[in-house]
């Protein structure tokens, strides 16, 4: 399986959240204050806007070797080369998305239950995108927000690497990771933000500092 970026801060897109600037501008800006991966996620995209979009993305990521992960489409992913896909509970079964993505590879599942994340023990993922962390208005259907307490009882559960994602910013990145996340995954702190690299440098540097201090 393809090695995941350290440390893990992964700017999830939104074009509704990006202010009508070109998403591959957010990207670039985000790139610069410290993300280190990036995941194409657009829901209401139709398909061939989507791959225009990919290709965008990949021509900012790739040179820089920050990868690109596709969001639930997994031809998308194959039409675009791109690094990875992240797949919900129902969309594409994981080990389906291994299996068409190939062993390199960078599979992410979400999971919005203890239950949801035992059961991806036995799946071929990278790691698992829990969601959310905390209440937020761009994931409104999902169960109640985790909050750091739920993601610290879930650590000593789990084996894989955890991504928190759900209401993520520079003020509560610290607390999240010093909860046990590995990595935190961002959506509108960063896309909605009137200056993205300066936004994705303060959430960096609070993840940095706080698993500094983990390590101690």
């Amino acid at each position: 399986m393809r090695r995941l970026p350290q440390p893990l801060l992964i700017l999830v897109t939104d074009r509704s959240l990006a202010r009508g600037r070109p998403l591959e501008d957010v990207v670039r800006a985000a790139v610069r204050g410290g993300v280190t991966a990036v995941q194409l996620r657009e829901k209401t995209c139709p398909t061939r806007e989507f791959l225009e979009t990919g290709r965008k993305l990949i021509a900012v990521c790739r040179p820089l070797g920050v990868p690109l992960i596709i969001n639930d489409r997994a031809d998308v992913a194959l039409a675009l080369g791109a690094d990875g896909i992240h797949v919900g509970q129902d969309d594409l079964p994981p080990d389906e998305a291994r299996r068409l993505m190939g062993p390199d590879a960078i599979v992410g599942l979400s999971v919005e239950t203890a239950g949801q994340a035992a059961d991806a023990e036995g799946q071929d993922v990278d790691y698992l995108g829990v969601s959310p962390v905390f209440a937020t208005p761009t994931k409104p259907d999902t169960p109640r927000a985790w909050g750091p307490e739920g993601l610290r009882a879930l650590r000593p559960r789990t084996r894989r690497v955890l991504v928190a994602i759900g209401g993520v910013n520079a003020e509560n990145a610290a607390s999240v990771v010093a909860a046990g996340a590995n990595g935190l995954a961002v959506v509108s702190a960063i896309c909605s933000s009137a200056d993205p690299e300066r936004a994705a440098r303060a959430i960096r540097d609070a993840m940095d500092k706080a698993l500094e201090k983990r390590k101690a």
